[in-house]
């Protein structure tokens, strides 16, 4: 049997393929994923060289754990959704542009043959992870129709217990949220295994945990955005970008899309892509969609909001009163929320516009499009946000308070969901209730907007 898409599948056959017992070697993954086709790119190819030839099944892996690994690094941009797999932390991840970073940072720290020095001159794992397909994706997208898109969307797994089948929710761009995604885990892990090589198995399981997540807290693997903000930020990022565009000339068959790109049109391109990558993927947080948490449908006909609009108010859930620091446990929070929203309270779906979990992620309630249940006589106002947990004593750890006040609000006045001149409140200011709990609601009165 093929196993399913999650990244435990990945780690039980890197296991097998790095036990020495069986002549593996923490390079082995990486190799036959370039023979597979994960790096099928004409500057990542420039970077980590041709593959040798189609590769057999080694001994060590199953038919179905070979059929899977074949199906997984087999590079078809038209279907995207095969490249990637479910991780505990509830993303979804491309294989390819991750052990792309993987080799290209194994063989900076001297294992295997060494990188080349690319002329012109490029950071070879900024390169083979995100540079040449944030570069090639805006460059399509500006020479093509003005309404193609160059980064994402997301998608759906068909079951986040047996993930078999992921569906994107919209047209896909070269560079989808699981390439994306991939791309940001690729180069971390590159640049931690540059400085000293250690098991590519051993290094997947401490960053993103193993099962659906465990209950010990946070993987590293949901800090991702703030770690390759630090690696990669914009400027950089627009740097690599525009340094990949000019090595994309001197390869065929790329040399044909930029004949008659000038220099300055590539400057553009490269501050373009990092700006929206940046406002995307590091400084926005992550959204885990309702299909991703389990949500039932919505009952009855949702109303519109009309944005943007002049308000935020913040609650905490109370029930569950435990912040919760897992995607399992989140996504638990969630259903268990919209179970007693519409069966005992009889609302049509989970009053909240959004829950923020102690696990770096938003989950999506209601939506930026939906009127919610949140704030009684003044639904129609603004979103209602709520923390998992009771913070009548404690506060939320300073990560998700900074999720909330320095992302998820400038990000929403960004994008013109709400207003710049937005106006913040705890819900007790609204009604009669303790609601977001008194040790929050202090808190909350010294953050923008706060009135």
């Amino acid at each position: 049997a093929v196993p399913p898409r999650h990244m435990d599948s990945v780690l039980d056959i890197l296991d097998a393929l790095e036990s020495p017992a069986r002549g593996g070697s923490p390079g082995t993954a990486a190799a036959l994923g370039r023979g597979l086709g994960a790096c099928s790119t004409p500057a990542c190819r420039a970077v980590l060289g041709e593959p040798l030839g189609t590769p057999e099944r080694p001994p060590a892996l199953t038919p179905g754990q070979w059929q899977l690994l074949t199906e997984l690094l087999h590079h078809d941009p038209a279907t995207p959704g095969l490249g990637a797999v479910l991780a505990p932390d509830g993303s979804t991840v491309a294989l390819g542009p991750l052990l792309a970073g993987i080799e290209a940072g194994l063989r900076s720290a001297g294992f295997g043959r060494p990188l080349p020095t690319l002329d012109p001159p490029a950071d070879p794992l900024l390169a083979v992870t995100i540079a040449e397909a944030l570069g090639t994706s805006f460059l399509l997208a500006q020479r093509g129709d003005n309404n193609a898109t160059a980064l994402g969307p997301g998608g759906c797994w068909d079951d986040v217990e047996n993930p078999q089948n992921y569906t994107l929710r919209g047209p896909p761009s070269p560079v989808p949220d699981p390439v994306a995604i991939g791309a940001m885990d690729g180069a971390v892990l590159g640049a931690r295994l540059a400085r000293g090589p250690l098991p590519v198995a051993e290094l997947l399981r401490g960053y993103y945990g193993t099962g659906n997540g465990s209950e010990a807290g946070r993987p590293s693997s949901s800090y991702r955005r703030r770690n390759f903000g630090a690696l990669a930020g914009q400027g950089r990022l627009e740097k690599e970008v525009a340094a990949v565009l000019e090595l994309l000339r001197t390869l065929s068959p790329t040399s044909e899309l930029l004949r008659d790109v000038g220099t300055q049109e590539v400057a553009a391109v490269a501050q373009r892509a990092a700006r929206e990558f940046s406002e995307r993927y590091i400084e926005c947080p992550a959204i885990m969609p309702r299909c991703l948490w389990g949500a039932r449908p919505y009952r009855g006909t949702p109303a519109p909001l009309q944005p943007p609009l002049g308000s935020v108010f913040l609650h905490h859930t109370l029930e569950p009163s435990r912040p919760c620091q897992t995607f399992r446990a989140c996504a638990r929070a969630m259903r268990d929320m919209q179970r007693f929203h519409q069966d005992t309270r009889g609302w049509d779906d989970i009053g909240y516009s959004f829950v923020v979990g102690s696990d770096g992620y938003l989950y999506e309630g209601r939506g930026w499009h939906w009127v919610g249940a949140h704030t009684k006589g003044y639904n129609t106002q603004g979103f209602g946000v709520g923390i998992v947990g009771d913070f009548t004593a404690t506060l939320p750890d300073p990560d998700t308070l900074a999720l909330v006040r320095d992302e998820l609000l400038p990000c929403a006045v960004r994008f013109g969901h709400i207003r710049p001149d937005f106006i913040l409140r705890g819900h007790r200011q609204l009604g009669r209730t303790d609601c977001p709990g008194s040790a929050l609601f202090q808190e909350i009165q010294s953050w923008p907007g706060f009135q």
